[in-house]
């Protein structure tokens, strides 16, 4: 477990302004500074290719994360995180999670686990990269 000075504590203030900045209606309508508090000046995300919300794969910085959670909030109306485990310590942790979204453009519910490997810096996010469980069931939902 990670102390809660740790990687884990920033991943869980880093999803709680995730999951208000989507509900918000994400870019336009959300406070993406609640987000970008966050995030290392130099984060990347490095999302799996094919995914509704992947683009090129590669989001970098501030300004690449914000049109990452663009992307994120135009596929998903809504995002309830029902079960997170962690491993790690102050400066990576793994996140298994187990998550229900909501497409906007479908209503379709879908109900998948993501793992992520995370380092953070400074107390911010660096890096993340999340691996899917389920991507066909993902790309599914957001399907009309």
């Amino acid at each position: 477990m990670v102390n809660e000075t740790g990687a884990w504590a920033v991943m869980q203030e880093f999803y709680a302004a995730e999951a208000a900045y989507v509900a918000a209606g994400g870019y336009g309508r959300g406070d993406f500074s609640g987000v970008a508090a966050y995030l290392d000046p130099d984060v990347v995300l490095y999302q799996a290719p094919g995914m509704p919300f992947s683009g090129t794969g590669e989001w970098r910085g501030h300004a690449g994360m914000e049109r990452f959670m663009a992307a994120f909030s135009d596929a998903w109306e809504s995002m309830e995180f029902l079960e997170q485990e962690h491993w790690g310590d102050a400066d990576t942790v793994v996140v298994g999670n187990r998550v229900r979204f909501r497409a906007k453009g479908t209503g379709r519910e879908v109900e998948t686990r993501i793992v992520q490997l995370i380092k953070v810096r400074d107390g911010r996010m660096l890096e993340c990269r999340p691996f899917y469980w389920n991507p066909a069931a993902i790309s599914e939902a957001c399907t009309p």
